[in-house]
């Protein structure tokens, strides 16, 4: 007899309890206590400053597509409706530029970068991504800063739709990072078994970009 409150048995699901069980994508991240929460050499901004490449592709809902392709067992290949058909999340972060300036408590919603892990099933050997955007833009990530527990595909910031100055329809937003790595406009996620440097990356910019490490540019 199958009992009714027993969750179906599936691909998905036993994925789930195995990453489970390794601790996959686990980064250590902890609560930082308020008098911790600036990273150093940052200053607060209660504005939204727009920063990009001086382009702001003209992609709205109805044409936009996202495509997960490459160390993937089930590549992706959403419409905007179908992106939004997906379990979605909200989440509060702060934000941090690397030209010095943060911003508390953001509000998102969007898609958690795990259920999106979930959805396309990396390969084994999968370690990295690379983000392509609308613009031409691209920016390199390790899998482990992808799927941090607060990491998210977000279409929506402080309930309203994501404009386009700042990254609309959706953008990637990864709070533990510089902001140049949560890519605006986001059209193609590409997972890779090796690293590969980003627009910035190869210009003089770090490969990781933690803010409370002063990752700004390469050697840091």
């Amino acid at each position: 007899m199958v009992d009714d409150n027993e969750p179906p048995d599936s691909k998905l699901t036993r994925t789930k309890e195995k990453w489970a069980r390794e601790g996959r994508f686990l980064t250590g991240k902890i609560t930082r206590p308020e008098d911790q929460r600036l990273p150093p050499g940052q200053h607060l901004t209660k504005d939204w400053p727009v920063l990009d490449l001086g382009v702001v592709p003209p992609v709205s809902r109805e044409r936009w597509r996202l495509d997960v392709y490459g160390a993937v067992d089930a590549p992706v290949f959403w419409t905007f409706a179908e992106f939004t058909a997906q379990k979605q999340a909200r989440f509060t972060s702060d934000i941090h530029c690397v030209t010095t300036w943060s911003r508390y408590d953001n509000e998102w919603e969007g898609l958690a970068t795990r259920e999106l892990l979930a959805a396309c099933q990396p390969r084994e050997d999968a370690r990295f991504v690379v983000l392509h955007s609308y613009d031409g833009y691209t920016t390199n990530l390790a899998l482990e800063d992808f799927a941090a527990e607060d990491a998210l595909l977000a279409h929506s910031w402080s309930g309203q739709p994501l404009s386009a100055e700042h990254g609309g329809p959706v953008r990637l937003v990864v709070p533990h990072l510089y902001f140049w790595k949560s890519a605006k406009w986001l059209q193609a996620i590409e997972f890779l078994t090796e690293d590969a440097a980003g627009f910035w990356e190869v210009r003089g910019y770090h490969n990781r970009g933690d803010p409370w490490a002063e990752q700004r540019y390469s050697g840091d």
